[in-house]
């Protein structure tokens, strides 16, 4: 086993005397609680507020995190002169509406993946952005971990040649409920924009826009998809990419080159263990993670952004953005998923 520390640091170092940012969340479910226990651990930034639907689960939340203020609602929050980002964390559905409410307080806002429904909402997002000059960012984490920037360093250094073919699933049983978020059409639950959106992203990112693309899928009796196999094609290179509910999978992905192998173990979306299989050798590097849970590298990529008055990430860019919703929209065409 080699160790991250033995890699070359792609991590940011901040300047002591960095502008403490001031975060609202807009949301109190699971993944507002995961980003919560990464953002309070990080210097310079402090939670200052949290709304939800109702006022006893936004007091509960802030009082199991120690929060301020709780607001019930929304408007409150955006309006609040001591909030300096806001965290969209509510299903997906609801993303734009929530999103441009705090864009026309002039608040930066980081937004859960998928950023919408379509891409219609995303644009009219990003128009929103634009229009109040403030910063907008999807909340695609695993593009900012350092497992995943030692993945691109590597192929972008072509070290092993080209890379041919992409291999990512993701997958988890989980029994169907009506009540669930995870099934509910209408908030867009199902598979694909839940859990599929992590392969496809990892497609683009690495290979870029396909030429052609095939899709097949199993529907719950509701109609939200239960499971998403798709095709990418780039000539004779492809990305196979799978999201189910149905089974457990492996979660991994493997990027296969012309001299060699990288693995990126399970679960591939978030801080984990890399293989590098080349000619000659085959190591892994295990020490990506520490005691948070990998949300504190896009937070802090974001504060950094806020700091320096940036309104579009170079990472997580409109156009990223733009791409990633254009082909989860083809794919929902070509399996006939319509919300």
């Amino acid at each position: 086993m080699q160790s991250y520390s033995k890699i070359p640091s792609l991590k940011t170092h901040h300047n002591l005397k960095a502008k403490t940012i001031n975060w609202g969340i807009i949301g109190a479910g699971k993944i507002a609680e995961k980003f919560t226990h990464d953002l309070q651990d990080l210097k310079h930034t402090r939670l200052v507020a949290i709304s939800s639907r109702s006022q006893s689960k936004a007091e509960k939340f802030a009082s199991r995190f120690n929060i301020p203020t709780a607001y019930a609602g929304y408007d409150k929050l955006v309006k609040d002169d001591n909030i300096d980002a806001v965290y969209i964390a509510t299903p997906h559905s609801y993303h734009c509406n929530h999103t441009k409410l705090a864009l026309e307080q002039k608040k930066a806002v980081l937004c859960e993946k998928p950023l919408a429904m379509n891409a219609i909402e995303v644009e009219d997002m990003q128009r929103s952005a634009q229009k109040n000059n403030v910063l907008l960012m999807e909340a695609m984490w695993t593009a900012f971990l350092p497992n995943y920037e030692y993945v691109k360093s590597i192929l972008d250094s072509k070290k092993l040649g080209e890379l041919l073919h992409l291999t990512a699933d993701f997958g988890f049983f989980t029994p169907f409920d009506t009540t669930s978020r995870l099934f509910n059409k209408a908030t867009g639950g199902g598979s694909l924009l839940d859990i599929g959106i992590y392969p496809v992203f990892l497609a683009l990112s690495t290979m870029g826009e396909p030429e052609a693309i095939e899709s097949k899928a199993k529907f719950f009796e509701n109609g939200s998809d239960a499971e998403c196999e798709m095709l990418f094609k780039y000539g004779k290179k492809t990305a196979r990419l799978k999201s189910t509910f149905l089974k457990n999978t492996k979660t991994e992905a493997f990027f296969e080159c012309e001299r060699g192998t990288i693995q990126l173990h399970s679960n591939f979306h978030e801080p984990t263990a890399v293989t590098v299989i080349d000619e000659n050798n085959k190591k892994t590097y295990t020490d990506f993670k520490d005691n948070r849970l990998g949300y504190c590298h896009e937070i802090e990529h974001f504060n950094d952004l806020l700091r320096t008055s940036k309104t579009e990430s170079p990472v997580m860019s409109f156009e990223v953005s733009q791409n990633l919703i254009k082909y989860l929209d083809m794919v929902r065409s070509k399996i006939g998923l319509e919300y």
